[in-house]
């Protein structure tokens, strides 16, 4: 179903066109959390060749389209004339190519986002276009401050205004007449103009005691809910970081017996930014944890998964995996690659024979779930003693397969070797540095506040040290590992904290027990 498309076209006329014929989706980004687009938005995102995006998104929307989609950035302020007819024919431009184009707008489309601007040189293109809505700023904000913008007693509908209107339109907003409406009022872009509309609305007649939550930064990591009245709020335009959104009516008075705010032992990482460093698509269980305990994480990762420099050893390997003993998984990714090299040969699980599996760890187990391989065994300790130890009762000079990287410890070998065991150690994927970090990578870590990073490895310790510089030293470190550890220290890194095992879920556990105990002293 297409939501909206209003250009006329040679078959179809306005509302009728299929959804293959569809080249421009305005989407709705919501106010900030990723968690906040909508299933149709993230699905014409994750389809898209080119997005054209608001300076106000999130990287972690960013992340869901395809990392092969083009990625531009554009202004609200333009440079000169009119940006949202400017970004109307930019977006004509795009469509023409035969590109899947996806215009990613903060909160709503409609509301306030210069719909009209863009859109009408699609019209006058005959392009047609579709409108995904989103989550407006005022829904997210009154759902976070806990208001309910209507109610029964005292407010029967809800009026939206910006405090930053067009220079070209021909008449300002009415305060007078705002000011006697009784029901909830709602101020976008009104924080530089906030002392001229709420002396302007008491000025008109509506109370100074008229109650007042402001939020700002909804959805944010440092999100802010603060309450005040009309007549207080005057004096205090520049008291909060923008975006907010100013919430004006009786629906905002704070009721004595509401809930107390959640304690800080139960989101002690509320307000916190998180980086997280390891390679693309796979940061998802860290901002997971971090999201459930009320933190927010950054994404850029500084080390990439690559091929092995040959396919040969893990395709010989697999030929003959029916006559070991154990078959060893290092990492998640070497189970993937197995899997697919596995595939690739036309076989399947029946090809390892009477072969037991092992995993370092729950992730890795979890992922051998994924692809149809039973996990016999997995050590309590993810580390590669925890999966030495584990293997010495199991055999005496068995032959052993151990999938894993490129590079790293050499412990798993070692201990087997020493214990009697053939072991044969074939690399299945390469970790590879990144290189340089892109701009808007860098933007992303700059524009904001960093308070923890995460080092996941010894090569990912060396990558992020050899990129961040500097702001390696103003930022907290978490560590996976002792072994992590190390290496950092040996980069003049102290880590602030180690996890008590090398488990996502352990990392962030030490991060949060920081944080506790910085609170409680």
């Amino acid at each position: 179903m297409t939501l909206s498309s209003r250009s006329p076209g040679p078959q179809h006329g306005p509302g009728q066109r299929s959804p293959g014929e569809i080249r421009v989706a305005f989407v709705g980004a919501g106010p900030g959390h990723p968690d906040l687009i909508t299933v149709r938005g993230l699905d014409r995102l994750r389809r898209a060749d080119c997005v054209v995006h608001d300076g106000l998104v999130p990287d972690e929307i960013l992340g869901a389209a395809p990392a092969s989609a083009e990625r531009i950035a554009v202004s609200r302020d333009g440079g000169g004339g009119d940006p949202g007819t400017a970004t109307g024919r930019l977006l004509v431009g795009l469509a023409c190519t035969g590109k899947r184009v996806v215009r990613l707008k903060g909160g709503d489309p409609s509301i306030f986002g210069r719909l009209e601007e863009e859109t009408r040189p699609l019209d006058e293109a005959g392009i047609p276009y579709e409108t995904v809505p989103g989550v407006t700023a005022l829904l997210a904000a009154a759902a976070s401050a806990g208001i309910p913008l209507t109610a029964r007693s005292c407010a029967s509908h809800v009026t939206i205004l910006t405090g930053h209107e067009a220079e070209s339109k021909p008449s300002p907003i009415d305060l007078g007449r705002l000011a006697t409406l009784p029901g909830t009022l709602a101020v976008y872009m009104g924080m530089a103009s906030m002392k001229r509309w709420a002396a302007g609305l008491v000025a008109a007649g509506r109370p100074a005691d008229t109650a007042v939550t402001v939020v700002s930064r909804c959805s944010w990591p440092d999100e802010r809910v603060d309450h005040a009245t009309l007549g207080t709020l005057a004096d205090r335009g520049d008291a909060w970081p923008t975006p907010a959104v100013v919430i004006v009516g009786d629906v905002t008075r704070r009721d004595a017996d509401a809930p107390a705010p959640a304690a800080a032992d139960e989101a002690p990482l509320a307000g916190r930014r998180i980086l997280v460093t390891r390679p693309e698509g796979q940061g998802d269980e860290v901002a997971e944890a971090v999201e459930r305990l009320g933190g927010r994480c950054v994404h850029v990762p500084v080390v990439r998964v690559a091929d092995p420099p040959s396919w040969k050893p893990l395709d010989d390997a697999i030929g003959v995996a029916d006559t070991f003993d154990w078959v060893v998984f290092a990492s998640v990714n070497g189970v993937r690659a197995f899997a697919e090299r596995l595939r690739a040969a036309g076989r399947d699980a029946r090809a390892l024979g009477t072969a037991r599996l092992a995993a370092i760890g729950p992730a890795t187990s979890r992922a051998m779930g994924v692809v149809g391989l039973a996990c016999d065994l997995c050590p309590a300790s993810s580390r590669s003693e925890g999966i030495v130890e584990a293997l010495r009762p199991t055999m005496r000079g068995g032959r052993v397969l151990l999938v894993r990287a490129d590079r790293g410890r050499d412990v798993m070998r070692r201990g087997l070797e020493a214990a009697g065991h053939a072991v044969t150690e074939v690399a299945a994927y390469a970790v590879v540095p990144v290189r340089e970090l892109d701009r808007a990578a860098l933007s992303a870590v700059d524009a904001g506040r960093i308070d923890w990073v995460t080092v996941t490895s010894g090569a990912i310790a060396e990558s992020a040290v050899r990129l961040f510089g500097d702001r390696m030293k103003g930022w907290r470190v978490a560590s996976i590992s002792p072994l992590t550890t190390q290496v950092l220290a040996g980069l003049g890194i102290v880590a602030a904290c180690e996890a008590s095992t090398p488990t996502s879920a352990a990392l962030v556990a030490a991060i949060a027990g920081r944080e506790r105990s910085g609170a409680a002293g």
